[in-house]
């Protein structure tokens, strides 16, 4: 496809997600190339961005996860060297990144999110647990792929003490969240539409690291089985909680929906996985499009502004 020019697809870089982003990043390339697309490689941990412009790079597509590729900062240095990229601007990647500010925009528009408080050291667990609950989720505000994030059941001190300890190892911004009992779900956007919702149901409720990217006992299901109206309902939310924040091109949402049928959004995700588990190519499939063409849609869709 030559419409695309010489196209960079980065990948690695130096986040915790590093390993994840290779797997999101070949996965790519791969459909790319088999389609015709000039693609190459380009980890920004192992070489500088600027090489880009001087390889004559026509545009890039962005499977970087976490810090440096998701949170504004890699987009800045490629609105700067005019090259266009995919998902989201500076300003919505750096706000998505940091789950406790999308809060606050979601918060003062009316988007449902669980109750939470920003905690440290220092932190009243008695008073936090008196507020919000039990069980109780931390987590770090800015890293994604529930790297750093701790499920605490009890009201022990050390336990709560250690969960604040794993989360402040990745950001000295933690998060207290309440847990919201109900089924799991996901949205995934691709231009200005969502995509169908995928419920899913991972080994003792746990969605964590393992069981998001390696595990065979984590279950999908797409049709997601709600009624259409309420799927209808969800997706539309989805699509709006997506908008305030500023993002556009593509991404996902991870919610809860609760047994009354009320729904909370937990964060937003400006550059989800594309691995052999990932949610996004799974909705885009039962939406008709094959992993290659869905690659390709989100590369169509590069800017830069």
């Amino acid at each position: 496809m030559t419409e695309f020019g010489k196209v960079a697809v980065l990948m690695g870089g130096p986040s915790a997600e590093r390993e994840i982003s290779f797997l999101s990043g070949n996965a790519v390339l791969k459909a790319l190339v088999e389609r015709g697309v000039d693609g190459h490689a380009f980890d920004p941990k192992e070489r500088q961005i600027f090489d880009l412009k001087r390889e004559r790079f026509d545009r890039v597509f962005i499977a970087l996860h976490g810090r440096f590729g998701e949170d504004g900062t890699v987009q800045g240095a490629l609105e700067t060297l005019g090259i266009p990229y995919t998902g989201s601007g500076v300003m919505a990647s750096a706000l998505a990144m940091d789950k406790w500010r999308t809060k606050l925009v979601w918060q003062a528009t009316g988007i449902p999110t669980p109750r939470y408080r920003v905690v440290d050291a220092a932190t009243d667990w008695k008073s936090v647990v008196a507020e919000l609950g039990l069980p109780l989720i931390v987590k770090p505000a800015r890293v994604g792929s529930s790297i750093g994030l701790t499920k605490v059941a009890g009201v022990d001190r050390d336990e709560l003490a250690l969960a604040h300890f794993e989360a402040a190892r990745h950001d000295d911004l933690v998060l207290a969240e309440e847990f919201v009992a109900g089924t799991e779900l996901t949205a995934s956007i691709l231009g200005d539409r969502a995509l169908p919702l995928i419920r899913i149901e991972a080994p003792q409720g746990n969605y964590d690291y393992h069981n998001k990217y390696f595990s065979d006992e984590t279950k999908y299901f797409c049709p997601c089985g709600l009624a259409a109206s309420k799927e209808q309902e969800i997706l539309a939310a989805s699509l709006a909680a997506f908008r305030i924040v500023g993002c556009s091109g593509w991404g996902r949402l991870d919610l809860i929906l609760k047994p009354d049928g009320s729904f909370h959004f937990l964060e937003v995700n400006t550059s989800p996985g594309m691995t052999g588990h990932s949610l996004v190519p799974m909705a885009a499939k039962e939406a008709g499009l094959s992993f290659g063409e869905l690659c390709v849609e989100i590369l169509r869709s590069a800017h830069v502004g």
